[in-house]
C-alpha cells in the first residue's frame, strides 16, 4: 500500500524532477550538457558544407599590406562601429549589396560578422570610393562626411608599418588554414616597408566585398 502511494504522488526514489529543481549543481550540470549537445547539433555540421569552407570564386587571402590594415581596424576598434555583415533584407541589399555569404571570409581569423551599425556597414565598401576618400575621412570625417560623429585618427598617417611584425602574423594564419605560400611570408616585411599605417588601413578597407559586387 505504501509502495502505492509513493507511486502516485511521485515520491519515487532516484532521478526525480524535484530532484534536478532542488539541486544548483544538478541543474547547471544538465543546462550545460543540453546547451554542449545543441551545439554540436548545429556547429559540427558547418565544418563539412562547401559553402563555409570554401573560398568563393575572387576570394583570396590577404596581401601583407591588407593584413596589416586588418591589424589596425582590429586594433583601433573599428569594429565597435562597422559591421561586415549585410544580412539578406531588402532595406540592407538596397543600400549596401548583395548579402555576405560565409565563403567571403573563409581567410578571416575572427570574421567581423555583426549587426552593429554606429557607422554604415563596410562588407562591400571596397572600390566604392577613391584612396584619397579614404585618406581625408581618416585624418578628418567631418571634411567628407559633416554629420559624422566618427573620430579623427590623424596618427596613422604619421606611424610607419613594422616589417618584422609581418611574417611571424602570416606563419600564424597559415597554421589554421590560410595558404600563404613560402615565398608570400618571405617577401611580407619588403612589401609593407616604407607604408604607414593609414596606408594599409586604407589597401584593407579597399578589399573588402569585391568578389560579389
Amino acid at each position: 500500500m505504501a509502495d502505492n502511494t509513493n507511486n502516485i504522488t511521485g515520491n519515487t526514489p532516484g532521478f526525480s524532477h524535484e530532484k534536478v529543481e532542488t539541486s544548483n549543481l544538478l541543474m547547471i550540470v544538465l543546462i550545460l550538457l543540453v546547451v554542449a549537445i545543441g551545439g554540436m547539433v548545429e556547429i559540427v555540421p558547418l565544418f563539412f558544407q562547401k559553402s563555409t569552407t570554401e573560398a568563393v570564386t575572387g576570394v583570396q587571402p590577404y596581401t601583407a599590406l591588407q593584413l596589416v590594415g586588418r591589424d589596425v581596424y582590429l586594433r583601433e576598434g573599428c569594429y565597435n562601429c562597422h559591421s561586415q555583415m549585410i544580412r539578406p533584407f531588402r532595406a540592407e541589399t538596397l543600400r549596401y549589396g548583395h548579402y555576405s555569404v560565409a565563403g567571403e571570409f573563409v581567410y578571416d581569423h575572427p570574421f567581423q560578422w555583426g549587426s552593429k551599425r554606429t557607422g554604415p556597414d563596410l562588407q562591400r565598401v571596397g572600390g566604392r570610393y577613391s584612396d584619397d576618400w579614404h585618406r581625408v575621412h581618416l585624418n578628418n570625417p567631418r571634411d567628407v562626411v559633416p554629420e559624422s560623429n566618427m573620430p579623427a585618427y590623424p596618427w596613422l598617417e604619421k606611424t610607419q608599418v613594422d616589417p618584422a611584425v609581418v611574417a611571424p602574423r602570416m606563419k600564424a594564419l597559415r597554421m589554421v588554414g590560410v595558404p600563404y605560400t613560402d615565398e608570400q611570408i618571405a617577401k611580407g616585411g619588403d612589401e609593407v616597408k616604407g607604408k604607414t599605417e593609414q596606408d594599409a588601413l586604407v589597401a584593407y578597407l579597399q578589399s573588402l566585398g569585391r568578389a560579389l559586387k
